[in-house]
């Protein structure tokens, strides 16, 4: 029975017949099933959502990585299929999770949508088919949480069914690399699911990297976004210091990045923001304990990255009080750039709606502009912002803001006329001095 479930699907992956279904049609999701069905496989897309489902039907992208014309050229071709109905997971050979996995409000992992579409799948899964976790979590979770779930179906895990993770690496905004063209770490829960793990992305991308285990791949996954989070801490608590001594980190830095061995540079910010970098760490700090280990670096990182948003409005105010003698209870403040990341509309934890809540609470009346969010999501947190509107850059007058916030670099703005204005701005960015523009009015932070 082992070798007939497995040669059966090997043989579908082979010859590229197997269905495949991608729950979770997000920034990870879609970028997957497109690059899939583009490579040949037939995919059927689920999602909860059905204001996602229904603009995929109209072939209408709302993530800047996938274009519209893509998704009606595969649509019209028959390769792929968007649907809310999960009872047609019973058909898919291959099934990929790519849905959130958050923190609590105590930085606990919350898995309940990997669980709760775990338990789903289980009810619907036939004999035959594989299923690959692609959310970042900590390890053991594809061991210990899915397999146990999914042998709940009837059908064994290893033998009738197989369990596989394999990290998603998406990098919003980054053209140089797509889903197809960055190297994917891959394991199997058990050697059957390794190899049809492996053979399954080797027909959807350039390069499969196999590891020995689901959990040294979860483990992968943890350390690539704990180095970033702690570097950029690093430089986040230099620029403190260096502030307070008069020199200025962004040359420092560049100069440092000369030097042709030995140093890798991370940049300064308002804060941490994205899916990943905030969050995943703690994925580690959370299993760490059930080790009776704290993860002292990693905690000291997030509370640096966390407090740099208290530190940008500090340097606001420092800047407010010197320049115009008045409070952030009576500033007019405009903040350019609500994403978290230049050149995108993501809004995940983006730190510049932790700046507008600082501001808010404090009296401040705030006002954004980004040509990349026209009006704010619903997000987890800061249900008061909901439809917030961005400013149309050209209505952005001197008269109407005591102080320019850049919190967010989009390359679409016109940093010239900002600065043109007259009235102080707060740089987190650096995006005035790197523009070689007058750097008269503006406070780096």
């Amino acid at each position: 029975m082992k070798h007939d479930r497995f040669q059966d699907l090997w043989d579908k992956l082979k010859n590229k017949s197997a269905q495949v279904g991608i729950i979770g049609l997000g920034y990870v999701g879609l970028p997957l099933a497109v690059t899939a069905a583009k490579k040949g496989m037939p995919v059927t897309g689920f999602d909860i959502d059905p204001s996602k489902i229904d603009a995929l039907h109209k072939s209408d992208s709302y993530i800047e990585a996938v274009a519209s014309e893509d998704l009606k050229s595969l649509l019209d071709a028959g390769t792929v299929a968007w649907t809310a109905d999960f009872s047609q997971l019973s058909g898919m050979d291959v099934i990929v999770i790519c849905v959130p996995t958050p923190l609590t409000e105590h930085r606990d992992p919350d898995l309940s949508f990997v669980t709760e579409t775990t338990e789903v799948i289980a009810k619907h899964i036939k004999a035959g088919a594989m299923v690959v976790l692609e959310s970042t979590t900590y390890p053991g979770t594809t061991a210990e949480v899915l397999t146990p779930i999914l042998a709940k179906s009837g059908h064994v895990p290893g033998e009738e069914i197989f369990v596989g993770f394999s990290p998603e690496r998406e990098d919003p905004g980054n053209k140089h690399f797509r889903t197809a063209t960055i190297p994917k770490i891959v394991a199997g829960d058990g050697e059957a699911a390794g190899k049809l793990v492996t053979l399954f992305y080797e027909n959807v991308v350039d390069a499969v990297v196999p590891v020995s285990t689901t959990q040294t791949a979860e483990a992968v996954k943890i350390t690539e976004n704990i180095f970033r989070a702690v570097n950029i801490a690093l430089v986040n608590e230099l620029k403190v210091i260096f502030d307070a001594m008069g020199i200025d980190v962004w040359e420092v830095i560049d100069g440092a990045g000369t030097k042709p061995f030995g140093f890798m540079p991370f940049y300064p910010g308002p804060g941490l923001g994205g899916h990943c970098i905030p969050i995943d760490p703690f994925y580690l700090t959370w299993k760490a304990r059930e080790y009776e280990l704290s993860t002292r670096f990693i905690e000291l990182a997030g509370e640096i990255n966390s407090n740099m948003p208290n530190y940008v409005v500090a340097r606001l105010r420092e800047t407010l009080d010197r320049e115009l003698g008045i409070g952030l209870s009576r500033a007019r403040v405009l903040i350019i750039g609500i994403a978290y990341k230049k050149n995108v509309s993501d809004m995940r934890e983006s730190p510049s709606v932790r700046l507008m809540s600082l501001l808010n609470q404090a009296g401040s009346k705030v006002a954004f502009h980004d040509p990349h969010v026209p009006a704010i999501p619903k997000m987890r947190e800061y249900p008061e912002f909901l439809g917030w509107q961005s400013l149309p850059f050209d209505d952005i007058r001197a008269e109407d803001f005591d102080a320019i916030l850049i919190s967010t670099d989009h390359d679409e703005v016109n940093y010239e006329a900002l600065v043109n204005l007259g009235i102080p701005v707060i740089d987190t960015r650096n995006a005035i001095a790197r523009r070689q523009l007058s750097e008269k009015n503006v406070t780096k932070a």
